[in-house]
């Protein structure tokens, strides 16, 4: 359920990809039985593709990767978690506009 640029986040890769990353990374936390999540999944894409090799663009399953839903106390979905140099800087719950998240993305990435 992910575009070509977009990329999986895992409990098992979540400190190497995300927290640990040289660029801003969006997380999008979602589940296959949510609708909105799957409404969100294009505007995600684009904005993976639009933003490769300046911000990581993933997503991450809550269903299959509990610990990080737990640690960020994710109760709702679709949320999105924006990290920058190691930290939580923007979380949010429900769908967003992809000029939403575009602008949000735009004052963090990496310049090209």
């Amino acid at each position: 359920m992910a575009g070509v640029d977009t990329l999986e986040f895992t409990d098992g890769n979540f400190e190497s990809e995300v927290v640990s990353a040289d660029v801003p990374v969006l997380v999008d936390l979602w589940a296959e039985w949510c609708g909105p999540c799957k409404a969100l999944t294009p505007i995600i894409d684009e904005l993976a593709t639009e933003f490769k090799g300046r911000v990581k663009v993933g997503k991450l399953d809550t269903d299959a990767n509990r610990e990080v839903s737990v640690k960020f106390a994710v109760s709702a979905i679709p949320t999105i978690m924006l990290f920058h140099k190691g930290e939580l800087k923007e979380k949010f719950v429900g769908l967003r506009s992809k000029q939403e998240l575009a602008s949000m993305l735009e004052g963090v990435a990496t310049p090209a």
